[in-house]
């Protein structure tokens, strides 16, 4: 099954990789405890292989509270165990990386745990303490200092900071639990440098940097004020910074992904200059609503914005924190946004899966790098946890209205016969299942040449083995054209005479010429004609 596939893959494998999404904790249960682990992601690397990704992005699996799914961080040295142990990681990495995969971890250098040893230290050591300093405490406004110190809300909602005993308070961006660290301390700097350094010796070949604009803040912690730059978001300070993560993992061939939500292209694209990131995750197409002319402006934009600093894009459809693709686009509203989640969304998930197959080839066929997050090649749709089995702290912070992001988290269904639908033998899963959960598994969409899976498989094998298909990353390189094509259809040619053509029209639309159909998202109807919501890759 590994026989094909490189065992060390080029210097420049990041451009065009596709790379997989692993969520540890539901991806598969080796032990039998109800949560995934390293055990069984060990145990489905031959899955992964088949598939045919090149790397495996895992977001956080380290010593944890899980207060926020692990983006809690209380140790970067040490594995939670619920997952295993560091030894076990290693070993993954290895077996990963002997099958042609590599491994790409999550690192979150906005805050940490409010159980990291450095957050227990300044909570005992007391204010004005030089533990204190690795942190943002302030005392509250008003006579009595019972006002937060400033007007900032926080990403989860509310405000972002809380009063301690003592009466001081401390920042944090994201829940309670997560304070935020003082990223002009130089120990803060080091110690994140070092983490990298742990990590890079252990065998990886990546990092995803998680909310990689937050991290310095205006020293006087400011109100908001119209005209200023932001107090938070996209600091100049930031670039040196990743300058200096740059130089570490050029020393070791790391590569950098950035989790940078930003809506100007031009502040965007300086994170990816040469000397910064390698690449930075795409939101504006993951958001984008399934209509032709928005995707294609979201497709040139992205280009556009990547050539300017001679990076390769990103594509990616779905991950762990927002809604899954088939839900999305079988939605009334197709886009993504944190703020529009509400339960209850009317979903027609036959007409979700089939724009989801369709976007599947649209954005594998795009220059660049690919992600797919777990489940999304089964065809998963979002789940509607019940409120007593709700854990997102999105959800609490928000007072209830936002369903959170638990729906996209649910544990995969590997077999239809297992118990918990193969995920895992004796303990119920940490989040539950529904009730057709196991119509989706794994060993049933494997030999049905119709399923999710089968799609993804054949697309990523063309993907990989099609010259056509890969990205060169040299400056001024034309890497797509859009062909002429009827409203409502996107038509683009790659290299090597590849198209790819994706209808979003009410009718069927005529196919350009070709000398052969390579891989549809569906049936085309008797005249070879494409149907609406169906995607097609042809060589000319």
């Amino acid at each position: 099954m590994a026989a094909n596939r490189p065992s060390e893959p080029t210097a420049n494998w990041w451009r065009d990789a596709a790379i997989y999404q692993i969520y540890v904790r539901s991806f598969a249960d080796g032990d039998g405890d109800g949560t995934g682990d390293l055990a069984g992601v060990r145990a489905r690397l031959p899955y992964l292989v088949e598939l045919g990704v090149d790397a495996l992005w895992f977001t956080p699996w380290y010593l944890s509270p899980l207060a926020d799914g692990g983006y809690d961080v209380a140790d970067y040295r040490t594995i939670d165990p619920a997952f295993g142990t560091l030894a076990e990681a290693e070993k993954l990495i290895v077996e990963a990386r002997e099958l042609g995969i590599r491994t790409i971890i999550d690192i979150v250098p906005n805050h940490v745990s409010d159980q990291h040893a450095w957050f227990r230290a300044a909570l005992e050591a007391g204010s004005g303490s030089p533990e204190r300093d690795l942190f943002h405490f302030r005392k509250g406004r008003g006579p009595d200092g019972a006002t937060p110190p400033n007007d900032w809300v926080s990403e989860f909602g509310g405000t972002p900071w809380t009063r301690l005993d003592d009466g001081e308070w401390y920042l944090h961006l994201f829940a309670t639990q997560q304070p935020d660290l003082n990223w002009a301390h130089p120990a803060v700097r080091q110690e994140h440098e070092e983490v990298l350094r742990f990590w890079f010796e252990r065998g990886v070949s990546g990092v995803r940097i998680d909310s990689a604009a937050l991290l310095a803040k205006d020293p006087a912690l400011p109100d908001f004020a119209e005209g200023d730059p932001h107090p938070f978001v996209d600091r100049d300070e930031l670039h040196d910074i990743y300058r200096a993560w740059r130089a570490i993992g050029d020393e070791y061939g790391g590569v950098f992904v950035g989790e940078v939500w930003l809506p100007d292209a031009e502040r965007f694209a300086r994170y990816l200059r040469p000397d910064e990131l390698h690449t930075a995750f795409n939101f504006n197409f993951l958001a984008c609503p399934w209509d032709a002319g928005l995707l294609r402006t979201a497709i040139d934009d992205t280009l556009s914005e990547h050539a300017s600093v001679g990076a390769p894009a990103t594509w990616v459809l779905c991950n762990h924190d927002v809604t899954r693709t088939v839900t999305r686009y079988g939605r009334a509203e197709t886009g993504f946004d944190f703020d529009a989640k509400t339960f209850g969304t009317p979903t027609d998930l036959a007409l979700g899966t089939r724009r989801a197959r369709a976007a599947a080839l649209l954005s594998l066929a795009l220059p660049g790098a690919a992600y797919l997050y777990q489940g999304e090649e089964l065809g998963l749709p979002e789940v509607d946890i019940p409120l007593d089995r709700i854990q997102d702290p999105m959800h609490f912070r928000k007072g209830g209205a936002d369903p959170g992001r638990d729906g996209c988290r649910v544990p995969l269904p590997w077999s239809a016969q297992g118990p918990y639908a193969g995920f895992g033998a004796d303990a119920e899963p940490w989040l539950p299942q529904p009730a057709d959960w196991a119509s989706y598994a794994a060993d049933l969409q494997s030999d049905d040449p119709d399923s999710m899976l089968t799609l993804y498989r054949e697309a990523l094998r063309l993907r990989r083995e099609e010259p056509g298909f890969a990205t060169t990353g040299e400056p001024g390189a034309r890497e797509l054209t859009w062909l002429d094509a009827a409203p409502g259809v996107l038509a683009l040619s790659r290299t090597e005479g590849l198209l790819c053509v994706v209808n979003l029209a009410a009718e069927a639309a005529e196919l350009p010429e070709h000398t052969a159909v390579l891989l549809a998202s569906g049936p085309l109807d008797g005249a070879g004609r494409l149907p609406q919501d169906t995607a097609v890759w042809l060589r000319a």
